[in-house]
């Protein structure tokens, strides 16, 4: 048997896992608002964001007065105390691009909400084209007081999917700061998009080893899905290509963490979506189900993540 950071019997490296790991108790990710736009829709490099994007399908709605981001924060634990029961907190900036503004700026909000009782460390949600070495600077100080992670919009390994969706950077861009990231000692989780309808299923699952390459400490995986007031559902309506079934999905997934090192943390392997926000597919509304069947998937093969890689045997 293989030396797994996580129990066999989980077939994967749970976040919930790693939490528990680091912090010896429950610890609940806090999603927070700062008020920041992208370069995708401030003019920087477009106006239209991302082909996939809107941001309200899975963040708050944004009010005329954005409500301070400590105060996000103490009413975000105050519910998770009672719906998830958990003991420490993760402020996390993830709507937008959470590192596009002014040093001075960034680091007020960032340490705006280290003092809220209870918060363990922060997590950031940003662009790999929007962290210079000046704001690596600030990370690198904060991680030196609070538990850090980055997160990277990575999206796609491949460069004509990257066009197609309109990021505006390439996947060298990504490599790169996760390079830059990963040599300060920094906590580095990506963000990846399977379902273009520009990328094989086996260049999906070749992806693995690519981002295996990278050195991420963590991975979200999320599939394409189509949602309103975004550039794509337009585009769909107009020429609609497949989207992954449920039944696909699992497979693939399963598929693709056979591959992926054991060593990566898993922060997600399907997407979600507000109510009344998604368009199609309408079957990753049930995500609690979706994750059981993976693992139900991984257990009927008798494999787990890394299972392919021998690693440790």
């Amino acid at each position: 048997m293989p030396s797994l950071p996580f129990p066999i019997e989980n077939r994967y490296y749970r976040y919930s896992t790693y939490l528990r790991q680091t912090f010896g108790e429950k610890v609940y990710r806090i999603s927070l608002d700062a008020g920041f736009t992208c370069p995708t829709r401030d003019g920087r490099l477009g106006t239209g964001g991302c082909l996939y994007c809107n941001n309200r399908s899975f963040s708050r709605d944004r009010a005329n007065n954005l409500t301070p981001v400590k105060t996000q924060l103490i009413q975000g634990i105050e519910i998770a105390r009672k719906q998830h029961k958990a003991d420490k907190f993760l402020a996390y900036f993830q709507a937008y691009t959470n590192t596009y503004g002014s040093i001075k700026e960034l680091e007020r909000l960032y340490r705006s909400v280290l003092d809220v009782p209870d918060v363990v460390g922060i997590l950031i949600g940003t662009r790999p084209d929007c962290v210079d070495d000046n704001i690596l600077a600030l990370l690198n100080d904060l991680q030196r007081e609070t538990y850090l992670s980055v997160e990277y919009g990575i999206e796609s390994v491949y460069d004509k999917t990257l066009e197609w969706a309109r990021r505006g950077h390439t996947f060298k861009t990504s490599r790169q700061t996760i390079d830059k990231t990963k040599n300060l000692g920094i906590h580095v989780g990506g963000h990846i998009i399977f379902g273009f309808p520009t990328e094989s299923r086996s260049e999906i699952l070749d992806s693995a080893s690519v981002l295996n390459e990278t050195g991420l400490d963590a991975l979200k995986i999320h599939h394409l899905h189509v949602v309103k007031k975004s550039t794509l559902a337009d585009l769909y309506q107009k020429t609609p290509f497949p989207l992954y079934n449920e039944a696909d999905w699992i497979v693939l997934i399963s598929d693709f963490l056979e591959r992926l090192n054991p060593n990566i943390v898993i922060q997600r392997l399907v997407g979600d979506a507000k109510p009344g926000t998604l368009i199609t597919p309408q079957w990753t509304m049930k995500k609690t189900q979706i994750l059981q069947k993976i693992h139900s998937e991984l257990e009927r093969r008798q494999t787990y993540q890394g299972y392919f890689l021998n690693i440790g045997i």
